[in-house]
């Protein structure tokens, strides 16, 4: 480099080595180029439906008139809906239920597992999450023809012994098999976040334990449980926002149990019922938004106390 081109180069900032500036504008527009399909797929099939759907929410097909605006009267209507509430009230008693112990099985087998004193626990893995596989229309019908009294397990079982046992899809216990149904096929998925999370704990924390003298109940209340606490919460969120979503297992088994299972069972069925029978469009869309919120609001108050408490331990 010679002594002008020096000067030129140190008026500039730089020396002959550093490399020149780059454009921002170019790194900017590449970053872009990469979001930039994803954000079009995103806005496509998940803000323009929630746009539309509040759209919907704001008006009201009438016989004289056609559609008309009605602002926020759908909403009130829905908040003073016996038939909404009643579903609701449903499904939360069956979240109250049904999530615990399905939970407190899935942890119990991921411990079971992972302790490493399970005979073949390679095949119980693969056999406890193999129901998460099954299709829920599928597993919903193979556990409603077990259900049946007339031709099913249950019906088998009364023929052979002479007995009468509680029919599964009666009004006062359809909700518990439904349960039943819901358990079978996700305590292999729960199973599956739990097992994944105690396998990454420090195997040292394992050796300072069994130099203390620690127990295996011990170590389970000390170490496991504190350190999948975040596995857990997720585990819950994602259960509640099941719950809250569950379509499939009563709307299949009300062809099998009409009486017990009715269009406004849940919310979800409600909401199908409204839009499909009784072209409520408008309504139906009203009822969808609400239990959005409703399970939103729900699910990041879960989510924020279980944060805390692995903040705070």
């Amino acid at each position: 480099m010679t002594a002008a081109q020096s000067t030129v180069a140190k008026r500039r900032g730089r020396t002959s080595s550093e490399p020149p500036p780059r454009r921002r504008g170019r790194g900017r527009w590449t970053g872009w180029g990469f979001m930039g399909p994803f954000m079009i797929v995103f806005a496509l099939v998940f803000l323009a439906p929630i746009a539309y759907s509040l759209y919907l929410s704001l008006y009201r097909d009438q016989l004289v008139g056609g559609t008309s605006f009605v602002g926020l009267e759908n909403y009130q209507r829905v908040f003073g809906d016996e038939r909404f509430w009643e579903s609701f009230s449903r499904v939360a008693l069956f979240l109250a239920v049904q999530v615990p112990i399905m939970l407190f099985i899935a942890l119990l087998v991921a411990l079971a597992i992972d302790s490493g004193r399970l005979y073949g626990r390679n095949f119980f893995r693969i056999a406890i999450f193999l129901p998460y596989a099954v299709p829920a229309v599928v597993a919903t019908l193979m556990w409603g023809f077990l259900y049946g009294t007339r031709f099913g397990l249950v019906g088998n079982i009364n023929d052979a012994f002479g007995i009468e046992l509680p029919d599964p899809l009666s009004p006062d216990l359809v909700l518990a098999s439904i349960g039943n149904i819901v358990t079978w096929e996700f305590v292999g998925y729960n199973m599956l976040i739990f097992y994944s999370a105690l396998r990454v704990i420090p195997h040292s924390l394992y050796e300072a334990a069994e130099v203390d003298g620690a127990g295996q109940l011990r170590v389970i209340t000390a170490i496991k449980l504190p350190a999948i606490r975040g596995a857990l919460v997720i585990a819950t969120v994602f259960s509640i926002i099941g719950s809250f979503q569950l379509f499939n297992e009563p709307s299949i088994l009300q062809n099998l149990a009409p009486n017990a299972i009715t269009t406004d069972y849940t919310p979800n069925l409600f909401t199908y019922s409204l839009a499909f029978s009784g072209q409520q469009h408008n309504y139906a869309a009203t009822v969808a938004i609400v239990m959005g919120v409703i399970t939103m609001a729900i699910a990041y108050a879960v989510q924020l106390r279980g944060t805390r408490a692995e903040d705070g331990r």
